[in-house]
């Protein structure tokens, strides 16, 4: 499908950094549909929710520090699409404390520890008061769940005799401790071009790994390796154009902050890198200032309920040229904690030594099974999917948590439901289709696949179809189909999902889209879809990267 760019999301840094890695073209494709210049109803709805959220701003020095901003949920109200008010501002003796007022660009990251689900909002501080302000929005977009770990918030009371703010140059023992065994921090980063007004001001993310995934090199420095994301680059691509850097790294148990600044030089292809398993660059951070607030919040959080269990691999199955499914019971006996259609499983994978590596792959098999099935294609660099393909048989052990995920099936049942999915994005349309087909509703299940030989579960999904041809309608297409694949008989169609194939195979607009695959391919069927006069609030989306 050809892509006409009308607005683009990015600055000359992303655009460089892009480019650098080779991923340009196809960020290209999906991200001008994916970062939007307002909010789509379905984030307005997340960040009123939270009771906290994540902010970047400059001091007035201009040095960028990250903080969090907290509340009682509904503290954070969408104006509409455009704005969005926060009713809190730093709290004393903050880095941040003097940085919101009119015309100041900030960053807003919200984030949900125990869903794992996050969006992130840029723009300008239209107006303020002593309340708080509000935010005339620049950016929104969403981003994956990956490297989150999952906690659980309640609120706390003050205790002022507690509350302490210290100012240092330096890491002390107490500091290094609290980022030795930190597995979450976040990054605020900005950037400005005068004559560009998209892709400017300020941006914070989140940055999560192992415990102490964040080195220690001195009393001054630091090393943040740069896994594999989303390709948008928004935070190395503001660091090649502007190198300050703030980090902030919360103390959940006890409400503390850790607040710092500094300047970030990028590791791109040194010999550093390979120390760190699954990195693909570093981040190395000489530290200008710290802030420490001891016992500031109002919220603490404990890891989430629902440990890690030990499962054993019972049936190992290839679907497809680069696609095996792989089935997992309790290695206790004890019965499998329930899932719904469309969730995720973390797991966990031990590599030699003391590394820990977590992932998630949505769960393909039927929920209420007492097993649990993941499907999962190798990728060339892939380090979890190659050591599961190559390396693990049956009878060998993983560790896993319990099943999470909002991907799931409405709750109204009268509204047809329509399944768009293209490779390895099949996975949680065939367990949906499992329920969807008992229910007796009417699916639309269209699926784009390269050809033949890389169909991973299709052949399921056709029997679903066949023995409930009355409500569920299969539609495949090749991109690329071999001269063996008989048209009509493998598949329906040759090309990609376009419009033209959604209006011939999906003739309801009054239905409830999942929509499933690469991010660029969502972006593609989101913008058709929404072209068709499907709204937000009808539209689910789950990215595979």
């Amino acid at each position: 499908m050809e892509n006409t760019t009308i607005w683009s999301p990015f600055h000359e840094g992303e655009i460089e950094v892009q480019t650098r890695v080779g991923v340009i073209d196809e960020v290209n494709q999906w991200a001008p549909h994916a970062i939007r210049p307002v909010m789509p109803a379905q984030h307005q709805s997340f960040f009123r929710q939270l009771p906290f959220v994540v902010a970047a701003a400059r001091d007035n020095t201009g040095a960028p520090w990250a903080t969090l901003l907290v509340g009682t949920p509904g503290f954070v109200q969408s104006q509409g699409p455009q704005y969005l008010e926060v009713r809190s501002k730093p709290l004393q003796g903050d880095a941040l404390e003097n940085s919101f007022f009119a015309d100041a660009q900030i960053g807003l990251l919200g984030i949900e520890l125990e869903t794992r689900r996050r969006n992130r909002v840029n723009g300008k501080i239209a107006q303020c008061d002593e309340q708080g302000f509000t935010l005339a929005v620049e950016q929104s977009f969403g981003n994956c769940p990956q490297y989150i770990s999952k906690r659980v918030w309640h609120k706390a009371g003050a205790n002022l005799k507690r509350m302490q703010t210290s100012n240092h140059s330096r890491l002390d023992d107490h500091m290094k401790s609290w980022i030795s065994r930190a597995d979450t921090m976040f990054i605020a980063s900005g950037h400005h071009e005068p004559h560009q007004k998209n892709g400017r001001g300020m941006d914070v993310s989140h940055r999560g790994g192992p415990a102490g995934f964040v080195k220690i090199k001195g009393d001054t420095s630091l090393v943040l390796p740069d896994y594999a994301g989303n390709n948008l680059f928004n935070t190395i691509g503001n660091l090649v154009k502007d190198s300050r850097v703030g980090l902030l790294f919360v103390e959940f148990q006890h409400g503390s902050m850790l607040q710092i600044t500094g300047n970030a030089e990028i590791d791109w292809d040194s010999g550093e890198i390979s120390k760190h398993p699954g990195a693909k660059r570093l981040i190395n951070i000489e530290i200008t200032h710290i802030v420490q607030s001891d016992h500031s919040l109002p919220l603490r959080w404990r890891a989430a309920e629902g440990g890690v269990r030990e499962l054993v691999l019972v049936d190992k199955i290839i679907e497809s040229e680069d696609v095996a499914s792989f089935v997992f019971a309790p290695r206790d006996k004890g019965r499998l904690p329930l899932f719904k259609a469309g969730q995720y499983l973390p797991i966990e994978l031990a590599l030699e030594g003391s590394e820990v590596l977590e992932r998630t792959y949505s769960l393909s098999n039927q929920p209420g099974e007492k097993e649990y099935r993941i499907s999962v294609k190798r990728e060339p660099f892939g380090l979890v999917s190659r050591l599961l393909h190559d390396h693990l048989s049956p009878g060998n052990a993983i560790l896993a948590k319990a099943p999470e995920g909002g991907f799931v099936l409405p709750q109204d049942k009268d509204r047809p439901i329509v399944l768009v999915s293209a490779g390895i994005g099949i996975t949680p349309m065939v367990s949906m289709l499992h329920v969807l087909a008992k229910q007796g509703r009417q699916v639309y299940f269209i699926h784009g696949a390269r050809n033949g030989t890389h169909r991973p579960l299709v052949d399921e999904v056709a029997a679903l179809a066949a023995r409930h041809s009355d409500s569920v309608h299969l539609s495949v297409l090749y991109s690329h189909p071999h001269s063996k694949d008989i048209e009509g008989v493998d598949y329906h169609r040759s090309g990609r999902i376009d419009a033209s194939a959604l209006e011939q195979f999906v003739p309801e607009t009054d239905a409830e889209f999942y929509v499933c695959g690469p991010k660029s391919f969502i972006a593609d069927i989101v913008f058709l879809l929404t072209e068709r006069g499907v709204t937000d609030e009808y539209i689910h989306i789950e990215s595979f990267s």
